[in-house]
This record gives C-alpha cells, sequence and structure tokens, in this order.
C-alpha cells in the first residue's frame, strides 16, 4: 500500500523538514571534510543529488520488478549498493571529463559517494515506506537538494567564520560542529509542516 502523500510534498518535506542530512545524520563524514571550499561543497552537492535522484528511481524499478516477484528480498542491500556504485563511476568519469578541475578538488570524496550512508539510506526508506515511482523520484530529488543546500549553508559559514577571530578552543571541528547544530536546529523550525511518514 502507497502512503497517501503528494510528492511535491515528499520534495520539499525532503529538502526541509526531514532532511536526510541534519534531521537524520546520514552521510556527514563527506559534508564535514568537503565543506571547507565552497566551490567543491556546490560540485559535490550537485553530484550528490543526481546521484541520489538516479539510483532512488533505479533502485525502485529493480525493487519492483526483480527483486520482489522473484523473492530476492534478502539481496537488496547487495542490489542497491552495486547499482550506487554503477551510477557513481559514471559521473566520476563524467566530471573527470568535464571539470579536471572540480574533479581533483572533490579528490577521494567523489568515488566515497558510492559509500555515503545517505544515498543507501534513501534507497532503504523509499523502499521501506512504500512509496511509488513518482513518489521515490522526488523522495531522492529532495533528499538531495536538501543535502546540497545543508552543504552549501555550512560552506558559506565556514567561510566567513574563517575570517572572524575564533577562541583557540572552538577552531577547526568544535565551531564546525556548533554550527551543524544550529543549522540542523534552524531547519527542525520546518518541523511539523508537512508530515510525509
Amino acid at each position: 500500500m502507497t502512503p497517501d502523500v503528494h510528492p511535491l510534498a515528499l520534495l520539499i518535506a525532503s529538502v526541509f523538514t526531514n532532511n536526510i542530512l541534519l534531521s537524520l545524520f546520514l552521510g556527514m563524514c563527506s559534508f564535514i571534510s568537503i565543506s571547507k571550499d565552497l566551490k567543491a561543497s556546490n560540485g559535490l552537492g550537485m553530484a550528490v543529488t543526481l546521484v541520489l535522484t538516479i539510483t532512488t528511481l533505479i533502485n525502485w524499478m529493480v525493487y519492483r520488478w526483480i527483486i520482489l516477484p522473484f523473492k530476492l528480498v534478502y539481496l537488496r542491500y547487495i542490489v542497491f549498493i552495486i547499482v550506487i556504485a554503477a551510477i557513481v563511476q559514471v559521473l566520476e568519469m563524467v566530471i573527470e571529463r568535464v571539470s579536471p578541475t572540480l574533479y581533483r578538488s572533490l579528490g577521494i570524496f567523489l568515488p566515497l559517494i558510492t559509500v555515503n550512508c545517505a544515498i543507501m539510506g534513501v534507497s532503504l526508506f523509499m523502499q521501506l515506506r512504500n512509496y511509488d515511482l513518482l513518489q521515490s523520484a522526488f523522495f531522492g530529488a529532495g533528499s538531495g537538494l536538501g543535502w546540497w543546500l545543508a552543504i552549501v549553508l555550512l560552506a558559506a559559514i565556514r567561510q566567513r567564520i574563517e575570517k572572524n577571530p575564533i577562541p583557540a578552543g572552538l577552531k577547526g571541528a568544535g565551531i564546525t560542529l556548533i554550527t551543524i547544530g544550529i543549522i540542523g536546529m534552524a531547519f527542525l523550525g520546518f518541523a511539523g509542516m508537512l508530515k510525509t511518514q
């Protein structure tokens, strides 16, 4: 049974109220590491959004049309990871060809999108919440846009913070985690506007 959630509401909720990064804390490692540079954050945000949208759609199709009919539910994790790895590999080759500068600035974090728990989490939530194809597409795109918005916000704030005096005990990870907490609380301010689960 498909939940009665309008796809547009699901998109908005995935960006703001149920942000995969700020409310569920999935995908934090690359979020914290790359957010030192605004350009790299923007590039990684685009890449994660693209991967999330495509893999959610493909994983929905694979799950509904192959895994369920052939009663292979016990293989869903492996299959989802294979789909994610294939999409990321193709995206990595395209970025290397189109923008070598972005490819170098993303470094090891581009292939690590494969093991970004936000990507796998969205595919699993899509399956567990029993979304239809359109809902899954909007959920994947919204989750990607929410991740992108969060990393660009953090990168912009970190650039501003670098130019200001910070107490020695808060420099680096301390001020970054405090900033993430404040951004997370700001996004929680949208909670209750839309119910998606």
